[in-house]
């Protein structure tokens, strides 16, 4: 039977030695469901050094490696010119690093591609499946799988596709915040414990978790089985990834307690980017998601929700962190370290309702979790919508090398003249940078080395004497001229929409 889906979030799991992909999400009836998918293999490319070898080298590696289900020969694009390599699809990913190990050792090889993208992640680009948006998948219903919390379970019998449905189903948000005890310098988990948490949720409801004088034990229990309780599909904070989780997490530990928040009854782990998994629920650090906005220069809880026009930021008492226990330890002041609590996570609650649409289209254009593009630097980002286009296009993808920083002269700047002045003229440049790309056609797979030789039409970059082919189009012209266009679109439908909508 097929089912429409609303992806929310996706996890890797090997079971029996087979590998699965496990998507998370909602249906259009509003019930929480499982897709597991262990219809994609992990893969890898080899590319050889000649090109001669391509067979040869397949029917070796199909002999030599750990846990081959096939190896195949295929024509792809490497920065532009087209190669032969060897496909190497895997029982599962677990064996990758020493398969991967083995080839490189090989004389015949010349580089490996595809091993350093994560399985689920590669999943994502190749099946063009994207997280917070619609899908339709062929399933079969299965039974429950033991201890883990959503309503229907399904296996995938197809690949998901794109379901034409923009609006997200009502989603079960619960944002919260936490107080820590300190005497001596910033709050230790080994050593103070959680005061107070206070959570909201977009249904209204509002709890306030609190220790027993010091002790933070039955807080914690409390939490967790309200979590559980409410099984909200996103938990929001602010600075909950570098901060907030990991605290408790440890916290926990101290207390012997398993801080048992996701939907499998796991822990939350740190995971790609920096960010804390919560496995079948979406985990948005709210400081995060402002972290690329230089007009907030401070980026405290205050000035964030100041910045989105949120109202009544001050706080009913401003209490620092060097002064939370005098608070805590005298009974008369203590309701007002609680009333802070609850301040700090209605403005959570206002914040998230500003951004949390925008994060999520964000993760539906980026195509990775919104829990990863929201701890993921810009530069990840743009990888990934390139990885996505490059598959698509038929490009391998080359493997991240971190480069160094080199300086580089800037442009001309005209020194203004002081004074009033009037009858002034702007000339401003639409998507300048880009425009450059896409006029010189600049792009990794039209660049002419040095010492090649060539008689095609070429672009040379002045001063550095860099040369481009002009044509065919290149992958970043390509990818450019489809974002531009995009864009020129929104503008046109925006005009037609009031300002104040």
């Amino acid at each position: 039977m097929k089912i429409n889906f609303w992806f929310l979030d996706v996890n890797q799991e090997v079971v029996d030695g087979i590998p699965e992909i496990r998507i998370w999400g909602l249906d259009e009836t509003g019930k929480r469901i499982l897709i597991i998918d262990r219809n994609f293999r992990p893969y890898f490319y080899v590319l050889p050094k000649n090109p001669m070898d391509t067979e040869i080298l397949a029917k070796k590696l199909e002999k030599e490696l750990l846990d081959v289900v096939s190896v195949k020969v295929e024509e792809k694009k490497y920065f532009g010119e087209i190669v032969k390599v060897v496909k190497v699809f895997l029982k599962n990913h677990e064996n990758m690093e020493h398969n991967v190990k083995t080839v490189l050792k090989d004389p015949m090889v010349r580089e490996t591609l595809h091993d350093d993208l994560r399985y689920s992640s590669l999943y994502l680009v190749e099946q063009n499946v994207k997280p917070c948006g619609w899908h339709q998948v062929d399933v079969e219903k299965i039974n429950p799988i033991p201890n883990v919390k959503v309503d229907e379970f399904y296996v995938a019998k197809s690949k998901p596709e794109a379901y034409e449905k923009l609006d997200p189903p009502p989603l079960k948000i619960l944002m919260f915040s936490a107080i820590y005890h300190t005497e001596i310098g910033s709050p230790n988990p080994d050593r103070d414990p959680v005061l107070v948490i206070s959570t909201l949720t977009n249904e209204g409801e509002k709890k306030v978790f609190r220790a027993e004088n010091s002790d933070d034990k039955n807080l914690l229990t409390s939490f967790v089985e309200y979590v559980q309780k409410f099984d909200p599909d996103v938990i929001v904070g602010f600075n909950s990834n570098r901060m907030d989780l990991p605290y408790l997490i440890q916290r926990s530990k101290k207390n012997n307690i398993k801080f048992g928040l996701d939907r499998m009854g796991g822990e939350p782990h740190t995971s790609v980017y920096g960010h804390v998994s919560v496995v079948g629920r979406l985990n948005i650090d709210l400081l995060d998601v402002v972290g690329d906005i230089p007009e907030i220069k401070i980026k405290t809880l205050e000035n964030v929700a100041e910045f989105f026009g949120v109202v009544d930021t001050e706080p009913p008492v401003r209490i620092y962190e060097t002064e939370v226990h005098k608070y805590w330890n005298d009974p008369q002041k203590r309701e007002e370290l609680i009333k802070l609590c609850e301040h700090n996570t209605l403005l959570v609650k206002k914040i998230s309702d500003s951004v949390l649409n925008f994060v999520f289209q964000l993760s539906n254009l980026i195509g990775i979790p919104a829990d990863y593009v929201c701890a993921a630097a810009v530069g990840f980002r743009v990888d990934w919508y390139l990885i996505r286009k490059a598959l698509t296009y038929g490009e391998l993808v080359p493997k991240r090398v971190e480069q160094p920083y080199y300086p580089y002269k800037g442009g001309m700047v005209l020194e203004p003249k002081p004074g009033l002045h009037e009858n002034i003229a702007v000339l401003d440049f639409s998507a300048m940078y880009p425009s450059l790309m896409v006029k010189y056609n600049l792009s990794p797979d039209t660049y002419i080395k040095p010492d090649e030789k060539t008689n095609v039409n070429v672009y040379v970059a002045p001063e550095v004497n860099h040369r481009f082919r002009s044509e065919p189009p290149g992958f970043y012209k390509q990818v450019l001229l489809e974002l531009m266009e995009t864009r020129k679109k929104i503008q046109h439908e925006m005009e037609k929409l009031s300002p104040e909508s």
